[in-house]
């Protein structure tokens, strides 16, 4: 399949951007409009892209029906602050019913059944339930067009961190296992990243990988082996030695024994495996 975005209806080519580009994170966005009104909505075009300054970024679009901003887009025009709530598994469903399209009178903290407590540093309030609370100053509104479906990109400049000291480690970081975060997929789908779900991954600029290129052809070439066995076996600082019959007897048992290795990230049993 093909898709021309100027080729399909606005609703197909959203649903195929929000399948194929997830998980995503989720800005739960606090604003207040000058009145003082309270707005909490999510919005899962949404990252960080800065440490210094520390910038964080998210969407609100212009619905697609209506050509109609968001409260939240609204809200932060006229007071430029906002508060970043990240939201876990306990509170998805609360989230989820707050992003019903309420009127910019209904307060949907109390529409979700969440806690609203003061900010320090700026107007919006916090969300009590959420493990990581993120006040910002919001920089500026990029509106991306003037069209159904246009996103608005919020650049907001956090100020001020709180982290429930439940979802810390020993170590004073944040426990992944811990803070049990959820993100967006497509539909009506979402990924609870907990559990078997969680894995690591070794950074390659611990080290430099000789790469999958630098293995043995036998090994490159496996039948067996996937691209992600490869991935670890080239992340190695250098070829082990390799005897002459290490890739003829017993050749396709070293490699499934070898794989079974590599599901439990032990990547120099492995190695010894192949070349023995």
């Amino acid at each position: 399949m093909k898709i021309d975005p100027k080729e399909v209806s606005l609703g197909k080519l959203h649903n195929t951007l929000l399948g194929s580009v997830g998980p995503r994170p989720i800005a739960f966005a606090s604003t207040i409009d000058k009145d003082g009104n309270k707005n909490l909505s999510p919005f899962s075009f949404f990252n960080v892209f800065s440490a210094n300054p520390p910038i964080a970024i998210f969407s609100p679009a212009k619905s697609g029906r209506t050509n109609t901003q968001k409260d939240t887009y609204n809200n932060v025009k006229e007071v430029a602050e906002c508060v970043i709530n990240i939201v876990n598994f306990p509170i998805v469903q609360q989230m989820s019913l707050s992003s019903t399209a309420y009127g910019p009178e209904v307060d949907e903290f109390v529409k979700a059944g969440l806690t609203a407590i003061p900010s320090e540093t700026v107007k919006p309030f916090r969300v009590k339930e959420s493990p990581v609370q993120m006040e910002c100053i919001v920089k500026e509104v990029i509106e991306l067009g003037n069209e159904g479906g246009a996103g608005n990109l919020v650049i907001c400049e956090i100020k001020l961190i709180h982290i429930d000291d439940a979802i810390l480690n020993e170590d004073g970081m944040i426990d992944q296992h811990k803070i049990d975060l959820v993100g967006r997929m497509g539909g009506d789908y979402y990924v609870r990243a907990n559990g078997e779900a969680l894995f690591e991954v070794p950074k390659p600029i611990r080290q430099k990988g000789i790469g999958v290129d630098a293995l043995p052809e036998a090994i490159k070439n496996s039948a067996v082996l996937t691209g992600n066995d490869l991935g670890m076996l080239g992340n190695v600082e250098e070829l082990p030695t390799i005897s002459s019959t290490s890739f003829s007897e017993n050749w396709e048992s070293k490699q499934k024994a070898a794989q079974e290795l590599l599901k439990h990230a032990n990547v120099e049993g492995a190695w010894k495996v192949l070349i023995k």
